[in-house]
Order: structure tokens, then sequence, then C-alpha cells
């Protein structure tokens, strides 16, 4: 007989507790890309993810997010991100051979934009290449919080991921 009175009903998963993602609490680093990935019906949060370049060269970057991206919610057919953030900014790049569009604008907001189809956006956050990799972290930690009410901007803020001498 059990000395338990409590019935044998598993913990919650760890999202059901609104805790992060387990990958958020692995080991981060430039080149990191994580995504909260609800890809149908209303989506929670302010983003939908963050993504952590090594570097502000796109044509560099945006090829491997493109391509993890898409194994994970189709193909990719646009990007839009600000303008002033990137070195070198083509309007558009051949990425597992298919044409990424690229729309750029003078926004400075920390995210970038990624259409999959037509319409459908998913917006993630852009953590600065030369962040702190704890600060980096928290960041990417409250971009993908189903319940972040705060842009970007502001998360880079309140973490002191942003650009080095601006938090």
């Amino acid at each position: 007989m059990a000395n338990s009175t409590r019935h044998d009903i598993p913990d919650p998963s760890p999202h059901a507790r609104g805790e992060l993602p387990t990958a958020v609490h692995t080991a981060v680093a430039p080149g990191t890309a994580i995504l909260r990935l609800e890809t149908i019906g209303p989506r929670g949060g302010v983003l939908d993810g963050a993504w952590w370049p090594r570097s502000r060269h796109i044509a560099s970057e945006l090829p491997t997010l493109v391509s993890a991206l898409t194994r994970h919610i189709g193909p990719i057919t646009r990007v839009g991100l600000d303008a002033t953030a990137w070195e070198d900014l083509p309007t558009r790049l051949v990425v597992d051979d298919r044409v990424v569009h690229i729309d750029s604008y003078p926004v400075g907001d920390d995210t970038i934009l990624v259409t999959r189809g037509e319409r459908d956006l998913f917006s993630l956050l852009v953590v600065p290449p030369d962040a702190d990799p704890e600060a980096a972290k928290a960041a990417i930690a409250q971009a993908v919080r189903m319940d972040n009410v705060s842009e970007a901007q502001q998360i880079l803020i309140d973490t002191g991921a942003g650009p080095q001498g601006s938090a």
C-alpha cells in the first residue's frame, strides 16, 4: 500500500506551467534562433521568436536562418528588416534554390519580419551580434514568452542586450 494519498498524475509540461521552452535554457550563442512556433490561429505575445546573428553581414547570416525556418514553418518568401542595421543589403538572396525577397525599411525596431507564403508573418527579435551572452539569453527568453507584451527594443533595453553603449 502506498504511503501517499496523491494520485499519480503527471506533472504538467513546462509549457503548461508557463515556463520557457527547453531550448532557451540551453547554451545560447551568436547564430542562435529560438522560436515559439505557433504557426496557425491566433498567436500570443508580441514576438514569435528571437534571432542572435553572428554579424551584421546579412548575406552570410540570413541563409542559415531562412534554411532553419523553412524546415519548421515552410518556404520563406520575404524578409523585412531595418536597412540601417545591416551591411551590404541586397534586394534578394537565393537560399536553398529559392529566391527570398528582402524588404528594407529605416525603422530601427530591432526586429526581422519573416513571411511564409503570401501573408503569414512571423516577427523575430534581433539580438545584436555583440550582446553579452547572459543579456542575450535573457532577451531571447523574454521574446519567446507567450505572455510577452514588450516590443523588441524595450526587451533589449530591459535586459541590457542592446547595442554596446546604449542601455
